[in-house]
């Protein structure tokens, strides 16, 4: 079924354009760092990654029905009991990609209604830094004409882009509250370079003083 849903992200729902795609780690665990958009962010990157990428779901979210349930584990959706402390939660990411799986997380925390890039949190950081493996920015542009199409628009098959950027390698334990802002700060960064301008909201100065000493 996961081959089937890329196939129809690929070549039935949209005109997908993936940037990139050769900083996506052949092997090994790494955390995916994207922002995330009113549309289906988590399948677009699984597409555009060529390797499954997993996500926390709520537990409740699963045995509502089973199309749901067999859609959700097809694009790599994991429960997550609500109510378990953070640590609870990081530590079964943590073991996840330990694993050398690819676990994919929306730093933001929510959804951006316009598509703006928005303050980044640190778990997704926390997470890279305690399992020791790599982040890979990434960004996803014009997935909410993607969401607009399924609903409204059958006969438009909308242009979207997916880019990776380079891996940012944590050193693993280096976990003070210094280095984790530092990291995240450089993480929300790096996915902003990979926006359009108008798109990387209150990282575009940090943007434009990269790109000017680059």
């Amino acid at each position: 079924m996961h081959g089937l849903i890329r196939f129809g992200v690929g070549a039935l729902l949209c005109r997908l354009t993936v940037d990139g795609r050769e900083n996506v780690p052949p092997t090994g665990g790494c955390v995916v760092a994207s922002n995330h958009n009113i549309g289906p962010d988590y399948v677009v990157l699984g597409y555009g990654a060529s390797r499954q990428i997993f996500y926390m779901a709520k537990k409740e979210t699963f045995g509502i029905h089973p199309l749901l349930d067999r859609f959700l584990w097809a694009v790599g959706a994991f429960p997550v009991e609500r109510g378990k402390r953070d640590q609870g939660a990081i530590q079964e990411a943590v073991d996840l990609v330990q694993s050398g799986r690819v676990l994919g997380m929306f730093p933001e925390g929510t959804r951006s209604k316009d598509g703006v890039l928005q303050k980044g949190r640190s778990g997704a950081i926390r997470i890279a830094v305690e399992a020791g493996v790599p982040i890979l920015p990434a960004a996803v542009t014009n997935s909410n004409e993607l969401m607009q199409r399924l609903l409204f628009k059958l006969w438009r098959r909308p242009a979207v882009t997916v880019r990776f950027g380079p891996p940012i390698y944590p050193v693993q334990g280096e976990n003070s509250p210094q280095t984790i802002r530092k990291l995240t700060h450089q993480t929300m960064v790096a996915i902003a370079t990979l926006l359009p301008p108008e798109k990387r909201g209150p990282y575009a100065e940090d943007v434009d003083q990269w790109v000017a000493q680059d």
